[in-house]
């Protein structure tokens, strides 16, 4: 009889033990969740404004502000412009999948481009963690020059419910300590590292930051020209890319724009890319270029 009351009042002090270390456990994950939360929505905004930045980049205008992100909602954001401005659907679209891909909240959302005036939708597509999904419309049509509010909203992940269901879940922490009497540790994630400013055109890499390409382990180095032209192609692959619109983004801040410099250009990079045979800049006769990558 001794002997069961003391494994008895062992189990019990076991139990209390497990319920303590649950309890603290959770309350701990719950400050890293909130934390971490924290955190990634702050650098939404950041990569938000990022978008912004190059949606003015890409309609020629360099000096113009993006003005502050405004926040109109749960999980539903605006970004502003100072001026007028004209944008591709097209480079709309890859841009904000490419930045938005650094955003672990940002699987699924959807984008609105609206008026000024009225609030009226000029265009929209949506965007989904399984692309097969993806609702994008309106392609390859340019939009006219006007005052435009960009709006995103995400799909919501669940994040702020998850601390309910921890503590919910510490009755059952501890029947399956007392019952099994064991640790299990957690799997763990480690992150890949990952370079914003890196573009994968095939098997090609583009660093526009730091003006390069790594083709077959070889790094080639391109001036100013070279790598703002390529960019301008790398945000849409396999299109048709008018010279008048590469000429206005290429040289119009210069002042003068020069025919035979988009081809003396064009000719320079086929020839850095040539180590790739399946990826090659074509001319598109009486309209312009298309960087062509095959699969």
């Amino acid at each position: 009889m001794f002997y069961g009351r003391n494994l008895l009042s062992g189990r019990r002090r076991y139990l209390w033990g497990v319920i303590l270390l649950s309890l603290i456990s959770v309350i701990c994950a719950a400050f890293i969740m909130t934390g971490s939360d924290d955190f990634d929505l702050a650098r939404r905004e950041v990569l938000l404004r990022k978008i912004g930045d190059e949606l003015l980049t890409q309609s020629g205008d360099s000096k113009s502000r993006v003005l502050p992100v405004i926040k109109i909602a749960e999980n539903e954001y605006q970004i502003r412009f100072e001026n007028e401005f004209t944008f591709q659907p097209d480079s709309l679209v890859n841009t904000t999948r490419r930045l938005l891909a650094k955003d672990p909240l940002a699987s699924d959302y959807v984008v609105n481009v609206l008026n000024c005036g009225n609030s009226s939708v000029a265009y929209g597509y949506a965007i989904s963690n399984n692309k097969k999904d993806d609702i994008v419309a309106c392609r390859g049509r340019v939009q006219p020059k006007g005052c435009y509010m960009v709006n995103f909203k995400f799909k919501p992940t669940g994040i702020n419910t998850a601390n309910g269901y921890l503590l919910g879940s510490l009755s059952v922490l501890a029947f399956v300590g007392f019952v099994f009497v064991r640790s299990v540790k957690p799997r763990s994630t480690v992150p890949v590292a990952q370079n914003p400013d890196m573009l994968t055109l095939g098997s090609v890499l583009f660093d526009a930051k730091n003006r390069q390409l790594t083709i077959n382990e070889k790094t080639i180095d391109l001036t100013g020209t070279e790598a703002r032209l390529l960019l301008i192609f790398a945000l849409s692959p396999n299109q048709t890319i008018e010279r008048s619109r590469l000429q206005k983004e290429i040289w119009e801040d210069e002042g003068v724009i020069v025919g035979r410099s988009l081809d003396m250009f064009i000719s320079k990079l086929r020839k850095k890319l040539e180590l790739d045979p399946n990826i090659k800049i074509a001319v598109v006769r009486g309209k312009g270029y298309k960087l062509e990558i095959s699969a």
